[in-house]
């Protein structure tokens, strides 16, 4: 896509919007529009990754298999980032996959040209290695917070990081989707989510959740996104 047509695009992608006008436009004639549809699998575990998405809108959330047919969100992008980070680091693959799992735009580019790029352009080297610091920070806090956390804390911290990078406090998401991502049973969340509704921070019903409070889900969330939202929002500064 020529650069012209790039301009009619607006950049909502954080680190390419970081870049000076100049640096970006050398980017153009390599990026191209992709569109995000729910369910669809960037890349598979240990698949070669043969390009890179820098997300305009959307999410892309980076899963881990636990067992056959179980799955855990271990980490999730929004317009912050970028998916392909792996080729940054030296190798072509990754261990777990990349599943859209909200709509939206990414801008497309070969893995092989993001490298190069990365070599000759200083700047932009810099803001993928910040969100490279970044993304660690998430996935090693998301980890934990697996693992100790009870799940009503999981689910309101899952909940405010999906609503910043959805730029919304209203879902249409089923139960049994949100089990899977965070690796739980359906009962599990139903019950947590009652919880929640109980006292009045959400409201839930046939998939349509809305945040009500989101002060109030903020208090009750763990320490878990208070730091991840801290650093997303040190990471370009």
């Amino acid at each position: 896509m020529s650069v012209t047509a790039l301009q009619h695009i607006p950049i909502g992608n954080k680190m390419l919007a970081a870049l000076p006008a100049q640096e970006y436009q050398r980017l153009a004639d390599k990026l191209e529009p992709f569109d995000l549809k729910f369910g669809e699998t960037i890349y598979k575990p240990n698949e070669n990754i043969k390009n890179v998405y820098f997300l305009n809108s959307g999410i892309v959330s980076f899963l881990t298999a636990i067992e056959k047919r179980s799955t855990l969100e271990v980490g999730l992008v929004g317009n912050e980032g970028m998916v392909g980070l792996s080729t940054f680091l030296g190798t072509t693959k990754s261990p777990n996959s990349a599943v859209v799992r909200a709509t939206g735009i990414a801008w497309k580019m070969k893995a092989t040209d993001f490298l190069n790029e990365c070599r000759e352009n200083i700047l932009l080297s810099r803001i993928v290695h910040n969100y490279t610091h970044l993304l660690l920070i998430q996935l090693s806090i998301i980890g934990a917070c697996n693992r100790f956390h009870p799940i009503c804390k999981r689910l309101t911290c899952w909940l405010l990081m999906t609503s910043d990078r959805m730029g919304t406090g209203k879902f249409n998401i089923t139960q049994q989707f949100i089990s899977n991502m965070l690796g739980v049973r359906r009962e599990a969340v139903a019950k947590a989510a009652s919880s929640l509704q109980e006292k009045q921070l959400i409201s839930y019903s046939r998939g349509n959740l809305s945040i009500l409070n989101r002060a109030g889900l903020e208090t009750i969330a763990c320490k878990c996104y208070s730091i991840i939202k801290e650093e997303e929002q040190n990471y370009l500064n």
